[in-house]
């Protein structure tokens, strides 16, 4: 469909051939008949027309152009020159003028799908949207089943503009009321109808559109997509229906959207559960083995880690189109992933190999940053920077990259002065950085700094009200140095609003409640979280807690579990040696 009042390709199209052709008929002793096709009424007076309408359209009188282009449709009938008339008048912003001369095109070719389409789009874009009713019943009607099933799908797209969606969504809904009972369209359609009810802000309603689509056919996956869409915490039974149709046979592809759904919400432990899935229904497909071997290295299982992503570059690599396949951008990610699996394991020359399949000059900062990675495993940390430092900046975002990329590499290494030196720079030098701002603080608060820490947490929140890790960062804070409980609660329940699921903003409620004395209620938030998320801070905090409640030997296994994956995180260390637990 053409973008109304939007840019316009007819001109290009048409302008020229209309004048040659006009121009073609003109001779030194004036008009001279031409050899016109026979299924056409064109003769010198409509050349003459459409050549006068062209020179209007040029000079700027763009009403004579319309009604010349008009009349010279309505005489020849021609489907050309109603479209450009239509164009002129929509290049003019004469709505009303475009809807006459798409009206008449319609009913000079009532067959012709671009008249159709193009008369549908006029009337969204006036805003008659009762009057689409009948041209859209008009467009479905005139499709096979499985025309008319992609026909339905696209069209949201149509109304996406419209100013009063729940008119459209209720037009929507007259449009397609044939195929609402039908089964090979039907889901198609509650999908549409649902989508945009969504689109007018009626989530309950685009959820019990979905459902009856579902409903008619089990196996179509509109409704499911559509379902995709709505999971979120004010509508569980949108996540319920996606899980239904994974038992009827889901495409992998399908369920890789949920994994990424669940991944989306912070849902670690679900989106492991259904990637394993997913890899063992359909062991071909290459995109499972990238989510999952990325979700073991997340979780430290190394060894796993390597063997999925092995056998996704395996394979992406042994796919016909193939060639050229070191610049895809699923087998850049692999090969960095597998690359920092090597550095970590003092294989630096396997780590420069996977480095070296990378051809993405977009990606020169990762790589670059890798490499850095390597040379300060072997004690050249200056070196590192400065290999970071020299990379050029090809893309709008490097250079933000760059110092993301310095910090980190100074943070492994617990340089925190050297930290805060750069993050310093960075944020006079980028003054409305909020994420900046942000990581300035958490410098701070490792020096020690705490009011500057307050303060810069403060002021990225005054300026970025949604900026759910500030909140967070500040009320653990106070939380873990015992001071203004109450309002440590109230900021990291802010952030919760913002990230319900997040389980290192659960892991600081649980520790606030624990800090308040709930020890019950810390161990509940605590455990959640550290399910969803075994990171071995969170063990540390749940261990702690149960440890207080006289389970100590769950303490310990909690503690040991974690530490044999995680054995340089400081929290954990410092909490078993605290406590006396080796």
């Amino acid at each position: 469909m053409l973008d109304y009042y939007g840019p316009m390709t007819l001109p290009k199209r048409l302008r020229i051939p209309t004048l040659l052709l006009a121009m073609a008929l003109f001779t030194s002793n004036g008009w001279a008949q031409a050899e016109i096709p026979v299924n056409s009424e064109l003769n010198s007076t409509l050349m003459y027309e459409l050549l006068l309408s062209e020179i209007s359209a040029q000079n700027g009188d763009i009403g004579a152009a319309y009604q010349l282009m008009l009349d010279a449709a309505q005489k020849s009938r021609a489907s050309q020159l109603y479209e450009r008339a239509v164009d002129m008048a929509l290049n003019a912003k004469a709505g009303e003028s475009a809807l006459l001369a798409a009206q008449a095109w319609t009913r000079a070719a009532p067959a012709s799908k671009d008249a159709r389409r193009y008369l549908l789009q006029i009337l969204i874009g006036l805003n008659k949207l009762p009057d689409t009713v009948d041209p859209l019943r008009r467009e479905l009607a005139s499709l096979t089943p499985k025309e008319r099933v992609v026909a339905i799908n696209l069209l949201p797209r149509y109304f996406v503009r419209a100013s009063d969606k729940a008119m459209a969504a209720k037009v929507v809904e007259q449009a397609l009321s044939p195929e609402l009972t039908q089964s090979i369209t039907g889901p198609a359609a509650y999908a549409a109808l649902g989508t945009m009810r969504l689109l007018a802000g009626d989530g309950q309603g685009a959820l019990s559109a979905a459902t009856r689509g579902a409903a008619l056919n089990p196996k179509a996956v509109e409704p499911v997509q559509l379902a995709l869409e709505l999971m979120a915490p004010g509508l569980p039974g949108a996540e319920a229906l996606v899980t239904r149709h994974l038992t009827v046979g889901a495409t992998p592809e399908l369920r890789l959207a949920y994994v990424r759904k669940l991944l989306d919400a912070q849902r670690y432990a679900d989106a492991q559960t259904q990637v394993l899935q997913l890899t063992a229904a359909a062991p071909t497909f290459a995109a499972g083995w990238l989510v999952q071997g990325s979700l073991y290295l997340q979780g430290k299982q190394i060894p796993q880690a390597q063997t999925a992503l092995e056998k996704y570059v395996g394979l992406k690599t042994a796919e016909p189109n193939a060639q050229g396949a070191q610049t895809d951008s699923g087998l850049t990610q692999a090969y960095f992933l597998l690359a920092q699996i090597a550095e970590q394991s003092k294989r630096p020359d396997m780590a420069e190999a996977y480095l070296a399949r990378i051809d993405s000059p977009q990606d020169a900062v990762r790589v670059q940053s890798q490499r850095a990675a390597i040379l300060a495993r072997e004690g050249k940390l200056e070196a590192a920077r400065a290999l970071i430092r020299a990379t050029p900046e090809s893309q709008a975002d490097d250079a933000r990259a760059k110092i993301s990329a310095e910090v980190q590499l100074l943070r492994d290494y617990k340089q925190f002065s050297l930290v805060y030196q750069v993050l310093q720079d960075a944020v006079q030098a980028n003054p409305g950085d909020a994420d900046l701002q942000y990581d300035l603080a958490m410098a701070a608060e490792k020096l020690d700094k705490i009011t500057e820490m307050e303060t810069l947490l403060r002021q990225v929140i005054a300026e970025k009200p949604d900026f759910h890790q500030a909140y967070n960062a500040l009320g653990y804070s106070l939380a873990d140095r015992r001071i203004r409980l109450p309002e440590a609660r109230e900021l990291i329940q802010k952030a919760l609003e913002f990230a319900p699921t997040d389980p290192f903003i659960q892991d600081s409620l649980g520790w606030v409640e624990f800090r308040s004395g709930n020890l019950d209620k810390a161990q509940q938030i605590l455990q959640a979280a550290y399910q969803n998320r075994p990171d071995p801070e969170i063990a540390a905090h749940l261990g702690e807690v149960l440890w207080s409640m006289g389970q100590q030997a769950q303490a310990r296994s909690i503690w040991q579990q974690s530490a044999s994956k995680n054995p340089d995180n400081e929290t954990l260390r410092e909490t078993m040696q605290r406590l006396g637990t080796p």
